[in-house]
């Protein structure tokens, strides 16, 4: 696709406001939705993997990752950051929060600490020379494999501090893949653990001695959850959820913090010989532990294998949502679910279009408004990354 079929596109999707430039709408009441990313502009072949939070001051982030020369995973891959001060209908410039100069850093993982303001970055790394399956089988060296890194911005996320390597206090010896959220984090506000940072994340575990297994078997994927108490000064390791069984295989997790104080978890099932694509628990210590093993959540049958996202609204008996793709076999048509029931149950609360779309993050923009901010197209899945302004009464 050309530069100006992809700018056209981006006009095409825009609802109600038009393009001024590039993945940019021009302002006003009417903004419905806008498009941060483009693939194609600004240096990238592709942009993916979108994570989005709401600063204390409103103004909106959208991260993604930058990929420099194709869509895939693996190769030259920057973190890059987009802000808007104006709930998502207009977008200052894109500007690189952590650079992979070769390497592979992504998977962003943001969230605001309640105490400070200050905006709190995990993210992932491995190098840009080995894959995802080549690190599950064990053979990339220490420094090549996945590594997990912590950024802070103390100026409302106009500059970052350089990544800072926290893997050692995370990640277990005998973990090969790991990966942080991705999406939004998020920060406890109820209870003993009030101020907690929790980053919903995964991994892949190497087989024990003496198996035939490589460690590149779906099976050997498993979730879990880190944490800081200290505005991401120092992390711990939380719940792990890991039968490595093939049953569940719980892959990329999303929270919410219910209005009970549990924390409620959902994660990507790859592939696993379970009857559903969607797994979830709850916990009752702030992440430390789950009350249950991942389990089947069968609500959400409609949604392939794919990240997802979950936002809790505020207020008694506010909604928890979810955002995927509701077609089962395939990347497409963006929903979002709702449930009153603290994610026992889930029904549809509307479609954003039958374009194909796949990674998803939900934010709250305002006390009227949710956002969501996705991949999606009109031939390819990963053409442009969108921001679409919900009204918090078309949620229920």
């Amino acid at each position: 696709m050309t530069i100006l079929s992809r700018t056209l596109l981006a006009t095409a999707v825009l609802l109600t406001t038009p393009l001024t430039t590039a993945g940019t709408a021009s302002a006003g009441t009417g903004c419905t939705s806008s498009l941060p990313y483009v693939s194609g502009e600004g240096g990238y072949d592709t942009y993916r993997i979108p994570a989005t939070i709401t600063t204390p001051r409103g103004t909106v982030l959208a991260f993604a990752e930058g990929r420099h020369d194709s869509a895939g995973d693996t190769g030259d891959i920057d973190v890059v950051l987009r802000r808007s001060t104006d709930g998502g209908c207009t977008w200052g410039p894109l500007t690189v929060v952590a650079a992979g100069e070769g390497d592979t850093r992504g998977n962003p993982a943001p969230v605001v600490d309640p105490r400070t303001g200050t905006v709190v970055l995990v993210t992932s790394y491995n190098s840009g020379d080995v894959t995802e399956a080549e690190i599950m089988r064990g053979e990339a060296t220490p420094e090549e494999s996945r590594r997990v890194f912590v950024q802070r911005s103390l100026d409302d996320g106009r500059h970052f501090s350089s990544p800072r390597d926290i893997t050692r206090q995370v990640k277990p010896a005998n973990w090969r893949w790991y990966a942080t959220g991705p999406g939004h984090a998020i920060a406890l506000t109820r209870g003993e653990h009030a101020g907690r940072l929790v980053v919903p994340s995964n991994h892949s575990a190497a087989p024990a001695p003496g198996s035939a297994d490589t460690g590149q078997e779906p099976k050997y994927y498993g979730a879990h959850a880190i944490y800081s108490d200290d505005a991401g000064l120092t992390w711990h390791m939380g719940f792990v959820d890991a039968s490595y069984d093939g049953y569940s295989n719980a892959n990329e997790s999303t929270a919410a913090e219910l209005p009970d104080g549990r924390l409620y978890f959902n994660s990507r099932d790859q592939h696993g010989t379970s009857s559903g694509n969607r797994l979830d628990g709850h916990s009752s210590d702030g992440g430390e532990t789950l009350d249950r093993p991942y389990t089947v959540q069968p609500a959400l049958n409609d949604v392939p294998v794919v990240q997802a996202s979950v936002l809790q609204l505020p207020g008694r008996g506010g909604p928890l949502l979810f955002s995927g793709p509701s077609v089962p076999t395939a990347r497409q048509s963006m929903a979002v679910w709702r449930s009153t029931d603290g994610g026992a149950t889930f029904t549809k609360a509307l479609t954003l279009s039958q374009r194909r779309a796949a990674y998803s993050d939900l934010v709250r923009v305002d006390r009227r408004t949710v956002g969501i901010l996705y991949e999606t197209g009109e031939t390819g899945t990963y053409e442009t990354i969108e921001f679409r302004r919900l009204p918090v009464t078309d949620l229920g």
